[in-house]
């Protein structure tokens, strides 16, 4: 039987009994790590393949947000530290070729680190554009300010991370650069004219519409539809991400925890399934949540599995690797940016 249409999270370092019963009960697509979950190497390793035993399924997809920068849940001194995206924005700016190499090999070198622990998923590249006056929640993270740029440095990461074994989640479509609220906390609602998104949030996602997952932007874009964020509607789905957009793979929501959605846990993951997500991600560990959210997500079927099981499908054998030799090009491309403090 094919699994549950949602990715969870868990509370600790380890499984817990209600969670392992949990877990086998309701069989998540798939889990997502946070620094809670993470102590040391082995730790993570056995966290990985305890709970790819208990849900019975040898390729159950790991999740983790490691893009360098603010957001890093694998920490120095245990493992290396990476720097944000505006590095590679700073170092395309100067010379592309440069740019583009280094975004490259720094998602190889993440997928390195992630492979070594069993994970198979990194929720990146973004593909947001930032612009002047928006919240900060993007900002250093952001590849440059202009749409080609973005997709450009996001492809090479994104080519990074499938050369390490490991699939890319494109994110956040169609757009998170332009809001000027921080949809962890609050609602953001954009109110640029259809025209301009065209040209800008959403041209940037454009090139990328071939990548195996993406993650939706809790935002409200007021020209395409003036109540509802693009993880639960319905138009935004399957006009602009669909449509307009292009995209073909497996789409997730943001964090259904977020303060950005309203109503219980269970209506958000409800809402946003029935938009057309294919599945929905809760990050936060909490079981009486966690509990709501695999009652109201659906046995993947149809197209939502056709689309989950092809981005598995994506993932391949990681490409042989040089570790030190890359570590030390990796240096030297971002002049000592992206050195491990390990």
């Amino acid at each position: 039987m094919a699994p549950r249409a949602f990715i969870t999270g868990l509370a600790g370092l380890t499984i817990a009994p209600q969670e392992r019963d949990f877990l086998r009960a309701t069989d998540p697509w798939g889990l997502i790590l946070f620094r809670r979950n993470i102590e040391n190497p082995q730790q993570v390793t056995d966290l990985v393949a305890a709970f790819r035993e208990t849900v019975g399924r040898r390729d159950a997809p790991v999740l983790i947000d490691q893009e360098g920068g603010r957001v890093q849940r694998l920490q120095p001194p245990r493992w290396p530290a990476y720097p944000p995206g505006s590095v590679y924005a700073a170092l395309y700016s100067a010379d592309p070729r440069r740019g583009l190499a280094a975004a490259r090999l720094g998602a190889r070198l993440i997928a390195a680190d992630l492979g070594a622990l069993g994970i198979t998923v990194d929720c990146l590249p973004l593909a947001d554009v930032p612009v002047a006056g928006a919240d900060a929640v993007i900002g250093d993270r952001a590849y440059g300010n202009t749409p080609a740029q973005v997709s450009e440095v996001a492809r090479a990461v994104a080519d990074g991370l499938l050369a390490g074994g490991v699939l890319p989640v494109l994110k956040h479509i169609p757009g998170h650069g332009r809001a000027t609220a921080d949809s962890h906390k609050a609602l953001p609602v954009v109110s640029a004219d259809r025209a301009t998104l065209e040209k800008t949030d959403f041209a940037a996602f454009v090139p990328l519409a071939d990548l195996p997952l993406a993650m939706t932007a809790h935002v409200v874009f007021t020209a395409c539809d003036p109540k509802l964020p693009a993880t639960t509607s319905p138009f935004m789905i399957d006009q602009v991400i669909r449509g307009f957009i292009g995209f073909r793979g497996a789409l997730m929501s943001d964090d259904v925890s977020m303060e950005a959605l309203s109503g219980s846990i269970g209506a958000r993951t409800a809402a946003a399934i029935a938009a057309g997500c294919d599945l929905a991600l809760h990050c936060n560990g909490k079981f009486e949540e966690m509990k709501q959210v695999a009652e109201n997500s659906p046995v993947l079927a149809g197209q939502a599995l056709a689309r989950a099981e092809a981005a598995l499908a994506a993932r391949r054998k990681a490409e042989p690797f040089d570790l030190a030799a890359a570590r030390a090009e990796f240096a030297r491309l971002t002049d000592g940016g992206g050195r491990a403090t390990a």
